[in-house]
């Protein structure tokens, strides 16, 4: 069998909760923690309000789909707000946006009606981008570590050869509960650091303060940045990658509904200051690779999260940011490795030549641009080609 063999048929949907489901589950928090911890550290929101978005869209996803589709941080959102400093305000306006303009745009059938002008090579090429993004974001972790967590003061060289163990582990080891193991080592290891500074109990739930220079300001600093790249990779690209890993039992897994879920929880996250979230096909593989299969597995980190969002909300701060970072770089880039291995199903030069430009471009540049691009390179011969056909 093939490591893109569909595994399920629609028969078999139960949910499961064993071992391997739960090394699963835990498999994408690279993605989750560094962006959560810098957000609540730099940007002043508060942690219950940061994990709670995430953990009620995983509780979502398990039921709407029964399969474990990822919830992730949005990343081009994210990154601008944590390196502009931006507020809490200009965060909640710019979620709520998402929110609106993805629940919309996914209720009316304009995602999906507009997700079939993108052939696999365009889809392959944006999970291109994601993995090298993943590996880029993995590096700078170790390399440039991030001020908010305990490994700052670390030697880079230290944390880059720490970080290649543990992705070595990963990579071996995936079949075997690695990435279960990984992630309770690293909470061991935040909980020394950080164990007499938690506190119990919920952080405040602000309500922001919103106005017409928020939103404005949101709106281009933030969502036109991020539209692309949640169009692309958070409802195209994840729906291909269900169908990919998963076959007849992903049939409910399209990208209007995708669009339609993470736009939901966007405006709740908005409403209360939270971190904005999305889907992303590269989630979805390490959520796979690394022993998921069902929706038990979205239903139990999302319980977790929203159990330490009330519960440990006060001092999930120090907790985050005391979380290794060697171990994170390590789980990201494995991720993003095997996330690249979807192109292997490609066929002939041109797809390949269309994916390896689409996803280049999308990584150096810009994912708007290389999707453009890759539009053109293939519809325009085509069109043409029917012209020439018609007029003969």
């Amino acid at each position: 069998m093939s490591a893109t063999a569909p595994l399920l048929a629609p028969s078999q949907l139960a949910m499961r909760f064993d071992r391997r489901e739960l090394a699963g589950a835990v498999a994408d928090l690279g993605v989750l923690v560094p962006i959560a911890a810098a957000l609540i550290i730099k940007n002043g929101l508060t942690a219950t309000a940061v994990l709670l978005p995430a953990g009620i869209l995983y509780l979502i996803v398990a039921f709407a789909f029964r399969l474990p589709i990822p919830v992730q941080p949005l990343k081009a959102f994210g990154a601008i707000a944590i390196a502009k400093g931006l507020g809490a305000d200009e965060i909640a306006a710019g979620a709520l946006l998402m929110g609106v303009i993805f629940f919309t745009l996914g209720g009316a059938g304009l995602i999906d009606w507009a997700g079939r002008a993108f052939p696999k090579p365009l889809i392959r090429g944006v999970q291109l981008t994601v993995g090298l993004l993943f590996l880029k974001i993995a590096w700078g972790l170790v390399w440039t570590a991030p001020k908010s967590f305990s490994d700052a003061t670390a030697d880079p060289l230290i944390l880059l050869a720490l970080a290649l163990v543990v992705l070595a582990a990963a990579m071996a080891l995936r079949k075997h509960l690695i990435a279960l193991v990984l992630v309770i080592l690293g909470l061991a290891i935040a909980l020394v650091r950080s164990g007499a500074e938690m506190k119990l109990g919920p952080s405040g739930l602000p309500l922001p303060d919103l106005s017409g220079a928020a939103f404005a300001s949101a709106l281009v600093v933030l969502v036109i940045p991020q539209l692309p790249l949640t169009f692309a990779n958070s409802c195209l690209a994840t729906a291909d990658a269900a169908k990919v890993y998963f076959g007849p039992a992903a049939k409910r897994v399209k990208p209007g509904r995708l669009a339609m879920t993470l736009g939901a929880v966007n405006l709740l996250a908005g409403s209360i200051a939270g971190m904005p979230v999305c889907h992303g096909a590269g989630g979805l593989t390490a959520h796979r690779e690394f022993g998921a299969r069902t929706g038990g597995a979205p239903l139990m980190i999302g319980g977790a999260l929203v159990f330490l969002a009330v519960v440990f909300g006060a001092g999930m701060a120090v907790l985050l940011s005391a979380f290794p970072l060697p171990i994170l770089a390590g789980m990201l880039a494995a991720a993003g490795l095997l996330h690249i291995g979807l192109l292997r199903d490609l066929e002939g030069g041109w797809a390949w030549t269309l994916a390896l430009l689409v996803g280049l471009i999308g990584f150096f540049f810009n994912l708007a641009i290389g999707l453009a691009i890759g539009l053109a390179l293939w519809w325009v011969p085509i069109g043409v080609a029917r012209l020439r056909a018609r007029d003969s």
